[in-house]
């Protein structure tokens, strides 16, 4: 990674954990899920209001580290006004690019592609995709807490 995108992925990351965007409980949703990562105590509550089979409104609440937060922030930002096909498109590449399968890229992610930096850290892509997996899990209607474990 280059020292230019390893500062931005630095900036990105400390804006969202210091002003997260969508930080509030959402009312009237008609999905939520929660999520937990044990390694790092990561909890969040994610709310969505989805209608017409687009995300027409996303929030979460929790406690973590500032990938965790960070992730969470940019993701219900990102998903606000996506139609549900596009959502799960995004959760898939964003997904590949993290866990660093073949052909991982950040192509498509827009300001996501910040998180490409996490592949650098192992340890820390629990972390930046807790979000994901809990918005996942409220998409598919799952009762049970999501855990990166």
């Amino acid at each position: 990674m280059t020292t230019e995108l390893r500062e931005l992925y630095q900036q990105v990351i400390l804006d969202h954990n210091k002003k997260p965007r969508n930080f509030h409980v959402l009312e009237g949703t008609n999905r939520t899920a929660e999520g937990y990562n044990p390694l790092c105590g990561d909890q969040i509550t994610l709310y969505l209001r989805l209608e017409d089979g687009v995300v027409k409104d996303a929030a979460f609440q929790g406690k973590g580290c500032a990938i965790s937060k960070a992730s969470a922030s940019m993701m219900t930002a990102a998903v606000i006004g996506k139609p549900l096909d596009e959502v799960e498109s995004l959760f898939q590449r964003l997904h590949t690019m993290l866990t660093g399968e073949t052909g991982a890229s950040g192509d498509g992610l827009g300001k996501l592609a910040v998180f490409a930096g996490v592949r650098e850290f192992p340890s820390r892509v629990k972390c930046a995709t807790l979000a994901w997996h809990t918005l996942h899990a409220a998409l598919c209607g799952a009762a049970a807490p999501v855990s990166t474990e």
